[in-house]
C-alpha cells in the first residue's frame, strides 16, 4: 500500500469529531423566564407542568429562554429533590435581597430579573422591542462554549445545561406517592467574565439518571448583577 492511500484510510477510518451546536439571539431582547421550584413543595407541579408546556410554544428560544432552578429548603420535609442545590438556592435568595426583601417562596417566577406573579393561564409578554445586542454561542460536544456579545460594556455571561423528559417518583414529604414531571431542569451553570466582548465556558453535560433530553441555555448580564440583558439557546439533542 503506497502513502497516499494509508493516509485516506486513516482519514476514513478517523472518527469525525461533531460539529458544534450554533445559537443565536436577535438583536431585540430575548426574555429569561426563571422559575424556582422544588419536588417537596406541593404548590410546585402546576408550574412546572406550565413551564414544560412552553416546550411546544412557537417563540421558544427566539422571544424567551426558560430555566427552571430547583431549591434546597423544602428538603427538609423528607424528600431530598435531587435537582436542587444551594447555588440555584443563593441565586434565588440574591434576587430577593435585590428586590428589597429576604423572603423567598415556591413556585417562584422571574422574568428578566423581575419577580413575576404570573398565574398559569396568562401568556409569556410579547416579544421584546428594545434593541440589546446579538448573543452568539458555540457550544461543543465535550463543554466547551464560545460566547460573544455584540455591545460594549463591562459583560459577564452565564450558561446552564437544562435537562427535560424527566418523570420523577417522589416518596415523601408533601408530594409522596406523586410522579413529578420536569423540563428546563437546570442540572450544571457556569459564569464567566466576557472580555472584548468574547468569552470561553467549560460546561460539561452532566450525566443524570431520568434526563432524556438537554438543551443549552446562555444569557449575559453586566458584571456582578442579575439582570439579564439578552439571552439564547436551543436544544442539545
Amino acid at each position: 500500500m503506497d502513502v497516499r492511500a494509508f493516509l485516506l484510510l486513516c482519514l476514513l477510518a478517523a472518527p469525525l469529531a461533531a460539529a458544534p451546536w450554533k445559537f443565536t439571539s436577535g438583536p431585540t431582547r430575548t426574555h429569561l423566564l426563571e422559575l424556582y421550584s422544588s419536588e417537596g413543595c406541593s404548590s410546585c407541579p402546576p408550574a412546572e407542568q406550565w413551564l414544560g408546556e412552553l416546550r411546544g410554544a412557537p417563540g421558544l428560544w427566539r422571544d424567551f429562554v426558560p430555566v427552571a432552578f430547583h431549591v434546597v429548603y423544602w428538603d427538609r420535609l423528607g424528600w431530598r429533590d435531587r435537582f436542587a442545590s444551594k447555588e440555584f438556592t443563593a441565586r434565588q435568595y440574591a434576587y430577593a435581597s435585590q428586590w428589597g426583601g429576604d423572603t423567598v417562596y415556591t413556585p417562584g417566577f422571574v422574568l428578566d430579573g423581575a419577580e413575576w406573579r404570573a398565574t398559569f393561564e396568562r401568556h409569556l409578554p410579547p416579544p421584546a422591542v428594545e434593541k440589546t445586542g446579538v448573543l452568539s454561542v458555540e457550544y461543543a460536544e465535550g463543554g466547551a462554549g464560545r460566547v460573544s456579545f455584540a455591545a460594549t460594556g463591562d459583560f459577564e455571561v452565564h450558561a446552564a445545561v437544562l435537562g427535560g423528559g424527566i418523570t420523577s417518583p417522589v416518596h415523601a414529604g408533601e408530594n409522596e406517592g406523586r410522579t413529578l414531571r420536569h423540563e428546563f431542569v437546570a442540572l450544571a451553570l457556569a459564569t464567566a467574565p466576557l472580555q472584548a466582548g468574547a468569552a470561553e465556558l467549560n460546561l460539561p453535560k452532566p450525566v443524570v439518571a431520568g434526563v432524556t433530553r438537554h438543551a443549552l441555555a446562555v444569557w449575559v448580564t453586566r458584571r456582578g448583577e442579575l439582570t439579564p440583558l439578552q439571552a439564547t439557546g436551543g436544544w442539545l439533542d
